[in-house]
């Protein structure tokens, strides 16, 4: 038979109030009761289940990760796996779980992010950058819960955010092929206006601006951050001519599409046009060329996540969103 607090106070020959009390480490009970309800736990190997354990504490200890917007990344989508594994990790040493929570279920009774928070009784949640953000998304930004952004602008009470300075990371991109001698620049951004697409064409367009060189628009192409969507935007890029003389593309999977519209063309990269990712992830190392980048501090953005979370929900103040730097990776393309 499962035990019950109620059957562990009937043994130590105290209330369940009390047993919750030394299970919780609580004050007011003295030593000699302790000791009595600490025997009995360990000699009838009583495991509190995990609804006794949030009900007594009014803590359940889960974090809820949400994908957020009715277009979001998928799960092995390597940038966000690996911030989510740095999130995962740090929170988890704090003594978080996680709960993941999905949209595919909207339009149903159990289609709110806020009413599936309260049914769980979770501490606050994480939410990954999406497109077409869904209103249950927002209600539960507004609703108090602690809230955490990952490349998405989170405004609300006990809310904030953490993200690359994504207008800098353009700039540097535009400043470092400037420097190259290079005068003509193609861009391939998100074809949503989420915060990260909007930033990074605000940072590319004011940084050609600033230094005096023409926007062509025909050089302009847009995809959704994987590899088919970089290589349609690269071959619309290249029916017109002149070529740019280099692109860049604010992922690194839709630069290695653009890289295989460009070699289907019989141009090679870099000598006839330079192309230049955003991530840097794993992959950059092994293409051929060697795929030249924007190095975003990943693991950074996980861990810095899970702090503000952890701080969120401890402390219940409000924290201003951070932006963090990018690096310029220079490899072979």
């Amino acid at each position: 038979m499962k035990l019950t607090i109620r059957n562990i106070a009937e043994i130590a020959g105290v209330s369940p109030s009390t047993v919750s009390k030394v299970m919780n480490n609580y004050s007011g009970v003295s030593e000699e009761t302790k000791k009595r309800v600490m025997d009995a736990i360990k000699e009838n190997k009583y495991q509190p289940t995990y609804t006794a354990r949030t009900l007594s504490t009014k803590k359940s200890k889960l974090i809820a990760l949400i994908y957020a917007g009715k277009i979001n990344v998928d799960f092995n989508h390597p940038f966000f796996s690996e911030v989510v594994s740095a999130f995962k990790k740090t929170i988890g040493m704090m003594g978080y779980d996680i709960i993941m929570f999905s949209d595919e279920s909207f339009g149903h009774d159990n289609g709110s992010y806020l009413a599936r928070c309260r049914y769980y009784h979770v501490e606050g949640c994480v939410i990954i950058a999406g497109d077409e953000i869904e209103d249950s998304t927002q209600e539960l930004v507004q609703s108090g819960i602690p809230c955490v952004g990952i490349d998405i602008e989170l405004n609300g009470p006990g809310a904030s955010y953490v993200m690359t300075d994504n207008i800098q990371l353009s700039t540097n991109v535009v400043h470092q092929l400037y420097l190259d001698g290079i005068r003509d620049i193609g861009y391939i951004g998100g074809v949503r206006d989420s915060a990260v697409a909007r930033d990074r064409k605000t940072g590319f367009e004011n940084a050609m601006e600033q230094l005096g060189m023409e926007i062509n628009r025909d050089w302009m192409g847009y995809g959704d951050y994987y590899e088919e969507s970089g290589y349609l935007a690269m071959r619309k890029i290249l029916d017109k001519k002149p070529y740019p003389k280099a692109v860049f593309a604010i992922s690194d999977l839709m630069a290695f599409g653009a890289l295989k519209a460009i070699e289907e063309e019989g141009l090679q990269v870099p000598q006839d046009i330079r192309i230049i990712g955003c991530d840097d992830i794993n992959a950059c190392r092994y293409s051929s060329p060697k795929l030249s980048t924007v190095k975003q501090y990943k693991s950074r953005l996980g861990k810095l996540a899970a702090n503000i979370l952890h701080d969120l929900i401890s402390n219940e103040k409000q924290i201003a969103p951070v932006l963090i730097d990018s690096e310029l990776i220079i490899r072979e393309s």
